[in-house]
């Protein structure tokens, strides 16, 4: 460090020397005049720039002569890396400056360059550890995934690369398409990196498509617990991986645990409508039909929804229309204004045969929101009210070409769903289904907890079918579209 400052300053004054004698020089008109053992020597102009010229390369030259020599006396003194660090200078600096390049080369995307300064830093550094990343991300920019999976390889072998071995070689088997192998790199990278970003999503990712429900609540966790998630995204997404994990259990015969497991998940997020319905399910099933009825009046009120209006007909199974109209008022009494609870309100009109208020319940619906499920309701109404078949079966035409309605899209990649799922059976995201319109209309049927409730106008002379079961899409597409060619709705 001393002697790299000493040849600093001798190489800073005898810069400043030259630039002092050259403007002397300059100022004077003759040349430099040198006296050496009594002989007088003359120099032009030009011969002094000369002269100054070799001088500062004979100086070089003797500060290398020199710097060999200090390197040789502390070899002589017992420093056996004393010559090496010497001569491996002028390479450290190639390499560097070779690794520098390939960096700017990777930059621009020019793999094929960045590659080939990757392979002259090599020679030079003897570092695979900084050459081998730059190799690596060349050659999958040029399409060289062999090459690229070599190499990611070799940087598993040493500790300070192993995690970025081991992701790139988990993004090249996503890319494949093998998830299992993938899975389990994702899981190797988590436990050298717990904090990444990127990794968890894509370990929560895996093992929600791979149904680990176990295994990605504790991803989930970890998430939380390092900063990447905020709290109330956590609740909401362990909630569907509690139901989740409740439905995997009831599949398997645990009941109880099931419903444990439901109501659980039911209490994190009680926006959530697939657990509120197996979580009341649940209740009931305990003899517990208050339970059931204060979680799914809770749940209504945070979004009416079909399902919900479903799992409460089943507290009490057996009762009348005119009993279910009544028992149904503490649920309509919720948001009374709500599309969702109008169009309840009409179909349990419809079940006890007072057609006039169901016709009041649907009200301006035909108008601003009209879908298959409210044109079918004015179908039913019109033919309870003794209509003719041709405006009824003109209502049902109209259904055939309306919009569905709301249904489980995906908002990642507006793929409709016919039921609730954690994962997007198409993009295979995660918790993004809304319950919504579609963007554009689909052939979809109407999801099962969508159909109607019990809708019973009985038995007619007239061809249209009898309906004793709960009506949806394709039931009016299979049955009616016979009957309806050429018919104009009313």
């Amino acid at each position: 460090m001393l002697w790299s400052l000493i040849k600093i300053v001798i190489f800073v004054a005898i810069i400043a020397a030259l630039t002092l004698g050259a403007g002397y020089l300059m100022e004077s008109t003759g040349g430099v005049q040198i006296t050496v053992a009594g002989m007088e020597y003359t120099l032009g102009p030009l011969q002094s720039v000369l002269a100054a010229l070799v001088l500062v390369v004979v100086v070089w030259v003797l500060f290398k002569l020199v710097s060999l020599l200090i390197a040789v006396l502390h070899f002589l003194n017992g420093d056996e890396t004393a010559l090496s660090r010497y001569f491996d200078r002028n390479r450290e600096r190639k390499g560097y400056a070779a690794l520098s390049e390939g960096l700017m080369a990777l930059a621009a995307g020019e793999g094929r360059v960045a590659m080939a300064k990757a392979s002259k830093a090599e020679r030079y550094l003897h570092k695979p550890e900084l050459t081998d990343l730059i190799t690596a991300q060349a050659a999958e920019m040029n399409g060289d995934q062999t090459k690229a999976e070599q190499v990611y390889k070799r940087l598993i072998q040493h500790d300070a690369t192993r995690f970025v071995g081991v992701r790139g070689i988990m993004k090249q088997k996503l890319a494949q398409g093998d998830t299992d192998t993938a899975l389990k790199l994702a899981e190797r990278a988590f436990a050298i990196k717990p904090k990444h970003e990127e990794v968890q999503d894509i370990l929560l990712k895996l093992q929600a498509q791979k149904s680990d429900w176990a295994g990605a609540r504790k991803t989930l966790s970890a998430k939380l617990k390092h900063g990447s998630l905020p709290r109330d995204v956590h609740k909401r997404r362990d909630a569907v991986l509690a139901l989740s994990e409740a439905k995997d259990i009831l599949d398997s015969g645990k009941s109880i645990e099931a419903r444990e497991a439901a109501i659980a998940a039911n209490k994190s997020s009680p926006d959530l409508i697939p657990a509120a319905c197996m979580a009341a399910r649940g209740f009931v099933a305990e003899d517990r039909p208050k339970n059931a009825v204060r979680l799914l009046k809770k749940a209504w009120q945070v979004q009416p929804h079909p399902d919900l209006a479903t799992a409460f007909a089943e507290i009490v199974p057996n009762e009348t229309p005119a009993e279910r109209l009544k028992r149904f008022k503490q649920l309509t009494a919720i948001r009374p204004e709500h599309r969702e609870t109008r169009l309840l309100l009409a179909e349990l009109n419809l079940a006890a045969e007072d057609f006039p208020e169901a016709r009041r319940a649907v009200g301006d619906l035909v108008e601003k929101e009209a879908d298959t499920r409210v044109l079918a309701i004015m179908a039913a109404v019109e033919r309870g009210e003794g209509a003719s078949d041709a405006v009824v079966r003109g209502w049902l035409a109209k259904a055939l070409t309306a919009p569905r309605g709301p249904q489980w899209v995906c908002d990642n990649c507006n793929n409709l769903h016919s039921e609730w799922t954690p994962v997007c059976g198409n993009c295979g995201a995660f918790d993004t289904l809304s319950w919504k319109s579609p963007p554009q209309s689909s052939d979809i049927s109407m999801p099962g907890g969508a159909e109607m409730l019990p809708l019973l106008v009985g038995t007619g002379e007239d061809n249209l079918p009898a309906v004793t079961e709960p009506v949806n899409a394709e039931v009016l597409d299979a049955e009616t579209a016979d009957e309806t060619d050429g018919v104009r709705p009313k």
